[in-house]
């Protein structure tokens, strides 16, 4: 995708769902990771696998000249109200940040979103990620008044 000044576009990077594990995505996600959640566990060739497979995932990443430098999951879902889409797990790699990476990943996940006939399309993202916050909303998500809760007990 070549720059769009609308979106803030700035670099070249070409964005694409994923659909084999390679040993260049296992390296791009162990980085990618923590730079998203500290905490994050690596992820082996099995489990990227089992995510790549999922009816209900896209895994999206964007390459550079560089290579890989970032990747977002779009998850889709039927509920009663209709097929809906939420985007998770947006990461731009330190050295691209700022150069229209996550617009890219997030303009082609709202693509396939929807082509699948999503209603609506859901993110978080933490108010101290203010950089992405201005993007979402320049891309036109619109915040909501709403509070996310979280069950993390041990099941």
């Amino acid at each position: 995708m070549e720059g769009d000044g609308r979106y803030g576009l700035r670099m070249h990077s070409d964005v694409a769902a994923v659909h084999e594990v390679t040993d260049e995505l296992i390296a791009a996600m162990a980085r990618l990771l923590p730079q998203l959640s500290p905490g994050a566990a690596a992820l082996d060739a099995q489990q990227l696998q089992q995510l790549i497979d999922a009816d209900a995932t896209t895994v999206l990443v964007a390459r550079t000249a560089e290579g890989i430098v970032g990747t977002l999951t779009l998850v889709l879902f039927a509920v009663p109200t209709g097929r809906r889409a939420r985007i998770e797990d947006v990461v731009v790699d330190r050295s691209a940040r700022g150069q229209g990476v996550g617009a890219a990943l997030t303009l082609e996940a709202v693509r396939l979103a929807r082509a699948a006939g999503a209603r609506t399309i859901d993110l978080t993202s933490r108010p101290s990620r203010q950089a992405a916050n201005r993007l979402y909303e320049r891309l036109g998500f619109n915040p909501r008044e709403s509070r996310v809760y979280r069950y993390s007990r041990q099941l």
